[in-house]
């Protein structure tokens, strides 16, 4: 692992720790960033090994969003050039909200602008207690147009008109109320806390898990018609005669433990 990196990974016990590595600029996106954070990602989409994912980051921050630099650069560029920078961040936060494996974002300190687009794309989100939350981007007469899609989900649309427009300041109580953040716990808990949740799902399918997370996709976003209901009937289908859901089942009769778990 090569500490100077900006994106550092490792992997142990089916368990892929996503650290952002620029804590001297508290994790801010570049463009750099953001391509070599998507590329991450896809690797870790590809590797069967990596059973959940967990996004953290080192200093004193989560991420603070842009980068100031990087800011001045854009500010130069045509509205084409522009419009291709924006895309790249969009499709970060796609490819981070379509893993199939399931994510934890791990959220200390600030997490500012795209940042808490990165929360909103994870699965899961463990604050600290002193965790802060921003969507700054109309002091900078911007808007948060790429993470958009996302912090809306998470969020509902009535909290993020307030939080779009007002730039305030939220903490992790406030996080937690308005569903950007599952938990929050105190900082010396936080790794504890993530440590938990990954050995309950270390008990479950991978495949299965996958196939919740889409269908959790597919169900929230279309209305409850016959076509949904059909839709989840193959579904569960599928998954009683594939293999996985034949071990699961198989070993809960048996009363032993499946495949998976005696694995990892």
């Amino acid at each position: 692992m090569n500490d100077e990196a900006a994106i550092l990974t490792e992997q142990a016990h089916g368990v892929a720790t996503v650290t952002l590595n620029r804590p001297d600029r508290h994790n801010a996106f570049d463009d750099a960033f953001i391509a070599e954070l998507t590329g991450v990602l896809r690797e870790i989409e590809r590797d069967d090994g990596v059973r959940v994912v967990v996004l953290a980051g080192n200093g004193k921050s989560f991420s603070a969003g842009a980068d100031l630099n990087w800011m001045r650069r854009m500010a130069g560029y045509t509205r084409e050039q522009n419009e291709a920078d924006a895309l790249a961040l969009a499709e970060l936060m796609e490819t981070l909200d379509g893993l199939a494996k399931p994510t934890i974002a791990r959220v200390h300190g600030a997490a500012f602008g795209g940042g808490v687009g990165l929360v909103a794309c994870c699965d899961i989100a463990i604050a600290a207690g002193t965790a802060s939350f921003c969507l700054s981007e109309v002091k900078l007469g911007l808007i948060p147009a790429a993470i958009s899609p996302y912090v809306v989900k998470a969020m509902g649309e009535q909290q993020a008109r307030r939080y779009f427009v007002t730039a305030e300041r939220f903490d992790a109580t406030e996080a937690v109320r308005i569903g950007l953040v599952h938990e929050q716990v105190p900082a010396n808990e936080l790794d504890a806390r993530i440590d938990d949740l990954i050995a309950q799902m270390r008990g479950n399918g991978p495949d299965a898990m996958a196939a919740s997370k889409d269908l959790a996709r597919a169900v929230g976003r279309g209305p409850v018609d016959r076509a949904m209901i059909e839709d989840t009937a193959r579904r569960i289908a599928a998954i009683r005669v594939g293999a996985e859901g034949q071990e699961g089942i198989g070993a809960f009769l048996e009363k032993r433990k499946p495949a998976w778990v005696e694995e990892s």
